[in-house]
């Protein structure tokens, strides 16, 4: 009786600690490695019970190299993932007409692009392109230049009737009216910057002389021209004249007085007395 009441607690025993032993046989939350996350459908577990298994996906920005990303909960350790992650490669952007593209940080996420134009069109809008997990990002066109409109010409007039603007390279010719004479160039050309090569012409006014006037003129105005040189001259002539005059006048009187000053100067050094003689005889025959 006592070995069967042995044997009934034995097997009580037993199975309660395979009971204990099942309920602790789990496992912690997975940690997913670099690049890598969750399925939903593993994110939405709970618990991690001994032999249950969840799955790996690549991060945005990344794709599948190999592996199926499958782990399993074994002895309450997860196994290694075998998903081998990589970044996604965006390829080369679509170019728009007139776009050209700077690929020197290559074309993987998280790369930046330079954008640019031809000569003589201009960006609009992003000068930068992105890889990001959904592709390139930024928008950009090339638009060719303009130049603005040329304002209408005083005695003249320019080839340009269109409403448009002028773009890149087209080139503008003026031409000016009947008794009037161009003074500029002919012609100005759209440059890449947006303004002409050059400023436009003027249309300058000239009238034009009779035969007589043409015969007639020159020659009175040419005696005209001489009698004035000849006026001119003279007056320089008298004018230099009187300056050497009044330069002669200066110089003799300078010379009259240090020579005054001089001799005045030699009389005191060598004075006898003989001036004094008269007043010496009237004093002694007193």
């Amino acid at each position: 009786m006592e070995v069967l009441l042995d044997t009934r607690r034995q097997r009580k025993l037993l199975i309660l600690y395979l009971f204990i032993g099942t309920v602790a046989a789990e496992c912690s939350k997975p940690e997913p490695g670099m690049n890598m996350i969750l399925t939903d459908e593993s994110l939405l577990k709970n618990e991690f019970l001994e032999g249950s298994e969840v799955t790996l996906q690549c991060s945005n920005g990344y794709e599948n190299a190999s592996g199926s990303g499958i782990m399993n909960c074994i002895d309450n350790k997860w196994t290694e993932p075998d998903l081998n992650c990589k970044k996604k490669d965006c390829g080369l952007p679509k170019a728009e007409p007139h776009m050209e593209f700077n690929i020197s940080q290559g074309t993987l996420f998280g790369s930046v692009v330079k954008v640019t134009c031809e000569e003589g069109y201009q960006i609009s809008g992003s000068s930068f392109k992105h890889c990001l997990p959904r592709g390139w990002f930024g928008k950009a066109s090339c638009n060719i230049v303009t130049c603005s409109k040329p304002t209408e010409m005083e005695n003249g007039e320019h080839s340009w009737k269109s409403d448009n603007k002028p773009e890149y390279q087209q080139t503008i010719h003026f031409t000016c009216k009947a008794g009037y004479t161009m003074l500029g160039n002919q012609t100005i050309q759209c440059t890449k910057t947006g303004k002409y090569d050059s400023e436009p012409p003027q249309c300058i006014g000239y009238r034009i002389r009779s035969s007589e006037e043409t015969n007639t003129t020159p020659t009175t105005s040419k005696k005209e021209q001489n009698i004035e040189t000849l006026n001119i001259n003279k007056d320089k002539g008298h004018a230099a004249v009187i300056i050497s005059v009044v330069v002669v006048t200066i110089v003799l009187c300078l010379v009259a007085f240090f020579l005054k000053k001089f001799l005045m100067r030699r009389k005191g050094s060598y004075d006898t007395g003989e001036d004094l003689k008269p007043e010496l005889l009237q004093f002694q025959s007193l």
